[in-house]
């Protein structure tokens, strides 16, 4: 009778054991996963930040695009276009 309940007693060790040993696994699995969860975070924040910048930007072009001043800046930038008798340096160092 006293062997049957050390053996019991044995068993019942072993699965606490075990189960123990599986907890300490999973927090440590989490929390590698919780900090790559967290690098996400900081890059899509960053990217999120960009983006309203960035919109910020158009919404500015979206103001100015049907004045003269813009009208003629993508003229001469885009489009390689000047005013008649405009004397144009071109830099050939470039």
């Amino acid at each position: 009778m006293k062997k049957s309940f050390n053996m019991r007693k044995f068993y019942i060790n072993i699965i606490v054991i075990g189960l123990l040993l599986y907890a300490i696994f999973e927090l440590i699995s989490q929390q590698s996963k919780l900090n790559n969860y967290a690098e996400s975070q900081e890059y899509y924040t960053q990217k999120i930040t960009e983006a309203k910048k960035y919109q910020a930007e158009l919404e500015k072009d979206k103001e100015n695009v049907n004045s003269n001043e813009y009208i003629e800046q993508v003229a001469r930038e885009k489009l390689n276009m000047f005013l008649p008798n405009e004397r144009v340096y071109i830099d050939i160092s470039q």
